[in-house]
């Protein structure tokens, strides 16, 4: 893959990579973080390439101003926590304290002070429902990481290691649990058949709006820069 850049205020970093299987050149920009590649089959030159995108810079511009704004961390901001928006404001003593409209935390790098407490409270929380879907399929686990993942919310090693996202903890409760569910699931069925939909039903319950709620909405957690 290549860096390249369309001119322009701002100029736009754009990511060129050249494919075996492409058949024609195509954009793509990503939900996740807003980066524009432009896949080519190989053998297209790279000032071919940047015409083309050239070509579609209106379309590319319009659909960057369209997505969401990045929310920086600090006091008078606000911030998800178990699905209630939270007004962060400054704590009276040396300890983040959540409440049922704010989160008070310490003066001085609010946004790690924050982080970090998010990631307590979401092992926490985690770690509960992994044990109680556990318990309840008769399986076990050997440990539990959290990560902060782009791509996945969770995962399931073949060793019985389960990964999961700390901004879960951001997310509605029955969101995170869900999660939590699919992931202990794995652990009897390591894949994604009807025999594992079957398990993550039993274990949870009708899934289909919280699985929902992730798809629609998930996305806008990683916005939230610590």
């Amino acid at each position: 893959m290549a860096d390249h850049h369309l001119p322009g205020v701002p100029p736009v970093p754009l990511i060129l990579r050249k494919s075996t299987r492409a058949r024609r050149m195509t954009l793509r920009i990503s939900q996740l973080d807003g980066r524009v590649t432009l896949t080519m089959p190989r053998g297209v030159p790279e000032r071919e390439a940047m015409d083309f995108a050239r070509s579609r810079e209106d379309w590319i511009r319009r659909h960057l101003a369209g997505r969401p704004v990045e929310q920086a961390i600090d006091l008078g901001g606000e911030v998800p926590v178990e699905g209630r928006i939270l007004r962060i404001v400054e704590a009276g003593g040396r300890r983040v304290t959540l409440g049922a409209a704010e989160i008070a935390v310490p003066r001085g790098p609010v946004g790690p002070r924050l982080q970090g407490y998010l990631k307590t409270l979401a092992r926490d929380r985690l770690a509960t429902a992994s044990e109680h879907y556990a318990a309840a399929l008769g399986v076990t686990f050997s440990k539990i990481t959290l990560r902060d993942t782009r791509s996945r919310w969770g995962s399931c090693t073949s060793d019985g290691a389960l990964m999961y996202s700390w901004r879960l903890v951001m997310a509605p409760p029955e969101v995170l649990r869900y999660v939590a569910a699919h992931e202990v699931a794995h652990l009897a069925e390591m894949n994604h058949s009807p025999a594992f939909w079957a398990v993550v039903e039993r274990l949870y319950g009708p899934y289909a709006e919280a699985r929902g709620w992730l798809r629609g909405q998930g996305n806008a957690l990683h916005l939230y820069r610590f």
